[in-house]
């Protein structure tokens, strides 16, 4: 064989190796990253779980949103990160500047951790208090922006403006890089859209077990009195910090959280991802 016949042998050997990596390295990229699996879309079901507020996700159909990162079910949370046997205490309608400060103060004395469901403007208007709520190690939970509980009739770009505007108003509120990591539909009214909407924002759909109706003001042995009944029920309770006069509250609060302490039960935040 001439050296010229050599060389010309050399080089489309060497053309075919090339090819043959390149072809090697589509395949693998194609076999890592099947399409649609990187970002697969939440599930359009209604939630396995029911708060035991009204309205759990009855509508169905609306637009899909995409999942956020953080992979977040649109299932309603009822189970709570510190256990089986602990108490996760929520705070809705604030914050307000005459009772958020109280209500913080009782969860200060028992060294208790709370979940504030805030309305967006409320917050835009006491970003004070939202810092606070903030640096007390307590949670941010988005309860929309007007607190319609006719929300599960609404369309649902509606619905989507009430709970993506309240969010954004709330972590502005709260400032230094703080999210919101619920959401809770106003009396209960939660959609599978607008539990979708909460999820793909980084949002887990956040119900309750124990109604306190602190929020009627039935008198402060009355509101411990349905907490100790309805405890059963499950981990998460509902009291108010906004909505009118929560003197009954705090004082209920203060005797929930001790009779909580003296029952051995922990508290603790509610689950945000799947087990």
């Amino acid at each position: 064989m001439t050296r010229t016949q050599k060389h010309s042998l050399r080089a489309r050997i060497a053309v075919a190796a090339s090819a043959a990596a390149v072809a090697a390295t589509v395949w693998g990229v194609t076999t890592l990253v099947p399409a649609g699996e990187d970002h697969p879309l939440p599930s359009h079901g209604n939630a396995s779980g029911s708060s035991a507020a009204p309205g759990d996700g009855k509508r169905g159909g609306g637009a899909s949103a995409t999942p956020s990162a953080s992979s977040v079910p649109d299932s309603i949370a009822h189970a709570s990160e510190a256990g089986g046997n602990a108490v996760d205490i929520t705070i809705d309608d604030g914050p307000d500047p005459r009772w958020t400060p109280q209500v913080l103060d009782v969860l200060a004395k028992y060294d208790v951790k709370a979940v504030f469901c805030m309305i967006g403007p409320q917050a835009k208007a006491h970003p004070d208090l939202v810092k606070q709520v903030v640096a007390a190690g307590h949670r941010l939970c988005d309860h929309t922006m007007d607190h319609d509980t006719a929300m599960d009739k609404k369309p649902v770009a509606y619905q989507e403006a009430q709970i993506l505007d309240a969010k954004k108003l709330i972590e502005e509120a709260a400032g230094g890089g703080a999210r919101v990591e619920y959401y809770r539909a106003p009396g209960g009214a939660f959609t599978p859209d607008s539990r979708r909407i909460a999820a793909a924002a980084g949002m887990r759909p956040l119900g309750w077990n124990v109604d306190t109706k602190d929020f009627g003001r039935p008198g402060t042995a009355a509101i411990v009195a349905n907490v100790k009944r309805e405890i059963g029920n499950g981990p998460t309770v509902l009291f108010h910090d906004g909505g009118g006069d929560r003197r009954q509250t705090v004082a209920a609060l203060g005797q929930v959280l001790g009779w909580l302490k003296d029952e051995g039960r922990p508290t603790g935040f509610p689950v945000r991802t799947a087990p």
